[in-house]
């Protein structure tokens, strides 16, 4: 049988549409985009073209987007960055980021804390969700920028990052959301939201890898990462990613596109494979409240299990998931985003599983893939010294 793929939240394949679109830019369509002649010019107005097509896919004017190299390089610009906008740079040192964000917003707000930033890392309740009170609360005078994340990446819970910006706003503060879990997904309109920067990545929505956007607000400014080129009307340096620049464009056209269908679809299999792995396999939870939550993703906990051994044996079956976020999974330390969740209960957060769905995901999959895990489950609990001490303890 050939292998189930349900870790789409880490990446996804390139859709044949996509391929298509780049091709040209294989073989005749090679120019620098920077280059004055005829072959730099054309492979330019083709870039515009794409720029376009991404600022169209959150409502927004194309001067307003900058490629970059992926969500990554676009948070960490605007952490690092973000403080040009303020005559008083030193007096806004006070960043607000939630404990779920992804690592290279987490490990990078924890490294400007060691170098004297002031640094509050929101907390989230057990269902995964922020207080918007406690964000308040822990506004400073000196707060220049709250972070926060439109989509969980682990755990699929939505954001109300509409709500979140407001509450910056009013204070004079920026207000940053990483998208790349969101865009292409989910309704996602900066007008509406009005965020002051927003980061989003290629390879989240069938483009290829090593392609990003960073949309920046009219009237604001960031610090570029990479400096030494006039590129991306100076605000990012280097030859623009022309091949990832095109994908990007056509992958982001196509999701706005067919969104309505993928959340019903997608949707409805990740629905029947939760309620069947919470019916069917004891000693289950669901990480992240069942209401709220992007429609791509189920995150679970099975108790008195290695998550690792799961998806060890999961992969010699032919089934692909996560233990997390693909970014920190070369690490045996539990997920930082499960961790919070759980109070800080290792042994829960070291048996999480992320399942995430995606457009090449198929309805007959769900019964293979829940039918494997139970009888994995079951090997697995067999041998666990914890499971025999729960059983004991329920016999009194």
């Amino acid at each position: 049988m050939p292998r189930i793929y349900l870790d789409y939240n880490a990446t996804t394949p390139i859709r044949p549409e996509v391929r298509d679109a780049i091709v040209p830019f294989l073989n005749e369509l090679f120019g620098n985009p920077s280059s004055r002649h005829l072959e730099g010019r054309h492979v330019k107005t083709k870039m515009e073209a794409a720029r376009a097509q991404v600022a169209a896919a959150i409502g927004t004017d194309p001067e307003r987007i900058v490629f970059n190299a992926g969500a990554t390089e676009g948070n960490v610009t605007v952490l690092r960055g973000y403080h040009i906008n303020y005559k008083e740079k030193k007096a806004r040192n006070h960043l607000i980021v939630s404990t779920v964000e992804h690592p290279c917003i987490y490990e990078t707000a924890k490294k400007m804390a060691n170098e004297g930033y002031e640094v509050t890392f929101l907390p989230v309740n057990s269902e995964g969700n922020l207080d918007l009170d406690t964000l308040s609360a822990a506004i400073k005078e000196n707060t220049g920028l709250i972070s926060v994340m439109t989509v969980n990446n682990e755990t699929g819970v939505i954001y109300p990052v509409k709500e979140i910006a407001k509450i910056a706003h009013d204070r004079g503060i920026l207000f940053h959301t990483d998208a790349a879990q969101a865009a292409g997904k989910i309704p996602f309109d900066v007008k509406e939201i009005e965020p002051d920067f927003v980061t989003m990545s290629g390879h989240k929505i069938y483009a290829p890898k090593g392609i990003g956007a960073l949309y920046i607000k009219k009237g604001r400014r960031l610090e570029p990462l990479l400096t030494g080129g006039h590129q991306e009307n100076n605000r990012r340096a280097g030859t623009e990613n022309i091949i990832g620049i095109i994908a990007m464009g056509k992958a982001l056209e196509l999701a706005v596109q067919e969104m309505a269908n993928d959340r019903e679809r997608i949707g409805a299999l990740r629905d029947e494979f939760e309620q069947r792995v919470l019916t069917e396999i004891p000693h289950t939870k669901r990480n992240g409240g069942a209401a709220n939550r992007i429609y791509t993703t189920s995150n679970i906990s099975f108790r008195f299990v290695e998550g690792e051994a799961v998806q060890l044996k999961l992969d010699y079956h032919g089934i692909a998931v996560s233990t997390g976020s693909a970014c920190s999974s070369g690490t045996l330390d539990p997920s930082h985003v499960i961790m919070a969740l759980c109070n800080g209960d290792e042994e829960e957060a070291h048996s999480s599983i992320r399942f995430s769905f995606g457009k090449y995901s198929r309805k007959e999959e769900v019964p293979v893939v829940v039918s494997r895990l139970a009888e994995i489950i079951a090997q697995l609990r067999g041998f666990s010294p914890l499971y025999d001490k729960f059983l004991q303890q329920q016999k009194g």
